[in-house]
């Protein structure tokens, strides 16, 4: 990669709340900036309702923006209207959670793949076959897949299905949308390392929305971890899992199961204490101060800003100011 950064997709301030009945708002996505650079993966993980998905779909369009920027490729997707937003689909698409769900299974499998080129009208029936043969090869099915139904297929091979769908309209970046949590942990290598082949091949850009950081680890470039509708901290892959910062982080990664049960009996696992915060009446200052036994004065009344802690390492946390600013 060159020096110069170059920012494929820029979200600033991003927000998505939704009306709840009365004056209650649940901020599912409440202020979230990243970029993701050209041809990377950016990794975001976090618990189950942290705004992961939420975020994703957002960007995507599938839900309407109440607030913030998004900015693909050089262009603001959220000042388009509906035909420039049909035209950019061809450059952003979706890899959904569950294969079985999100595939018609009324349709055959070359009508679901080539469903984008007809709504974009591209090529002739002919050459959208081809187009197809040629996907279902490239995901590691056979041609002779095409005629079938998806519920003829394992949950692997329909993710891969889902797959040369989001493809099949030569889109530069994906929205991995949890892609392997409804799979067998022994398909689930494979899907991420024809994730990562296709990634090479066709130079894409990725985010990879995932529960399981072992395996946001081995796909990820950068890592972005939320809680409560926000970012709490963003760095290098390698840098999270060797220096992570922030007391949610560190929790969450010791959480993770090792293979060798020594080992794993000798690790000391981070409790936290209370249950996860409503999105619907947050705390004030701190979203995790009501969990966090580091907890001061000041996370009670301010909501803490990401900081840079380090080269391409951003984080969210009063503690790290105050010892930024020498214990003062």
């Amino acid at each position: 990669m060159d020096k110069k950064i170059d920012n494929f997709l820029e979200v600033k301030n991003l927000k998505k709340h939704f009306d709840v009945g009365g004056k209650k708002r649940l901020k599912a996505v409440d202020g979230v900036t990243f970029s993701i650079r050209r041809g990377e993966t950016l990794g975001l993980v976090g618990e189950s309702g942290c705004g992961k998905s939420t975020t994703g779909r957002t960007i995507l369009g599938l839900y309407e923006a109440t607030d913030g920027s998004i900015v693909l490729n050089g262009r603001d997707v959220t000042s388009l209207n509906k035909k420039e937003k049909k035209e950019l689909t061809k450059d952003m698409q979706m890899i959904f959670q569950d294969p079985y769900a999100s595939l018609n299974p009324r349709m055959t499998v070359s009508d679901i793949i080539s469903e984008g080129l007809d709504i974009h009208k591209v090529g002739d029936r002919k050459s959208q076959m081809e187009k197809v043969n040629e996907l279902l090869t490239l995901v590691g099915l056979n041609k002779e897949h095409g005629s079938r139904f998806p519920h003829e297929f394992s949950g692997g091979q329909r993710q891969r299905i889902g797959i040369a769908r989001a493809l099949a309209i030569n889109p530069e970046f994906i929205i991995c949308d949890e892609p392997i949590s409804a799979l067998d942990v022994s398909i689930q290598a494979q899907v991420v390392n024809l994730l990562i082949k296709l990634q090479k091949k066709l130079k894409l850009t990725y985010l990879f929305i995932a529960h399981d950081l072992s395996m946001v680890k081995h796909i990820s470039d950068r890592i972005g971890v939320m809680y409560l509708g926000k970012l709490v901290e963003v760095t290098t892959s390698e840098n999270l899992f060797k220096h992570c910062l922030h007391p949610y982080t560190k929790a969450l990664l010791s959480a993770i199961p090792i293979a060798d049960p020594d080992y794993e009996d000798k690790k000391t696992s981070i409790e936290l204490e209370g249950e996860l915060p409503s999105p619907i009446d947050p705390p004030s200052g701190c979203a995790f101060r009501t969990r966090c036994k580091y907890v001061m004065d000041i996370c009670k009344e301010v909501e803490p800003k990401l900081i840079q802690c380090g080269e391409d390492h951003r984080c969210a946390c009063h503690l790290l100011e105050k010892i930024k600013k020498g214990g003062k």
